[in-house]
């Protein structure tokens, strides 16, 4: 595998992943989508399918990593040269900025429209003058940084690395321990549809405390887009928080490693 293929591979296979991820959590989040208000659960399969789409797209390439958590894993597993590590971290990091980016290239409307009435509430209540504009008409008020990173329901440090490394060590056993391809470098055809299931089901029941990253450069990409992004009245990019999505799944994969090798 040259590093043409690992560069073009990870950069395309995580854009497209950032993308649909991305776009999924627009979808619910904006009142001016046809999606408005589906729920976790859609998120949750949207996720899971675009996962899915990312590996298929680039499995044969690249092997279809698109997370450094799982980059680690299998350096660590012996399924990937540790000289290739940094190019797959760096491809990955640069396709989820570009996702991130078509998100918000698809959505632009949609950004527009909801931080913009978000400036005309605000105004109106800094005046007193709340009943000037009718809450059912425009958006709940609130940034948009969900849509491009997570973040937490209860802000405890301890227990949001926590989980974030749980649920990143049953991502990355779960591609260690089937559907690796033929060059044992990351995903095949069947190992992109089990792992999509895992990624629903890691979101279905471990999701909640956090919004699961489970791969830091799905929550840190698109975070740097959002905050060089001239989005009106978009909110802080949370750079406290930041950490936790980062490191938690990279220990995640780094154990999901060594358990596979150990035992």
């Amino acid at each position: 595998m040259s590093s043409h293929d690992i560069f073009l591979g990870e950069t395309i296979g995580t854009a497209v992943l950032i993308l649909l991820g991305g776009g999924v959590c627009a979808a619910v989040t904006f009142k001016r989508s046809k999606a408005f208000n589906a729920g976790w659960v859609a998120i949750a399969f949207g996720w899971g399918f675009a996962v899915l789409t990312g590996a298929y797209m680039v499995g044969g390439v690249s092997g279809a990593h698109l997370n450094p958590a799982v980059t680690i894993g299998l350096a660590i597993e012996g399924g990937t040269k540790w000289s290739d590590v940094p190019l797959y971290l760096a491809s990955q990091l640069l396709g989820a900025m570009i996702g991130a980016v078509l998100v918000w290239i698809v959505y632009y409307g949609q950004f527009q429209a909801h931080l913009t009435d978000q400036a005309v509430l605000e105004a109106h209540a800094n005046n007193g003058e709340e009943g000037m504009v009718d809450p059912k008409a425009a958006p709940k008020a609130g940034p948009v940084l969900g849509i491009f990173s997570t973040g937490p329901e209860i802000r405890n440090a301890v227990q949001n690395l926590v989980t974030e490394i749980i649920a990143t060590v049953v991502l990355v056993l779960a591609i260690l321990t089937q559907g690796l391809n033929d060059n044992g470098n990351g995903l095949g055809v069947l190992g992109a549809l089990i792992t999509s299931f895992v990624v629903v089901s890691i979101g279905l029941s471990l999701g909640g405390p956090t919004g699961y990253a489970i791969n830091p450069v799905r929550d840190l990409g698109p975070r740097i887009v959002h905050s060089l992004l001239p989005l009106p009245n978009k909110g802080g990019s949370d750079w406290s928080y930041a950490w936790i999505p980062v490191a938690g799944p990279l220990i995640g994969g780094a154990l999901a490693g060594l358990i596979y090798k150990l035992f």
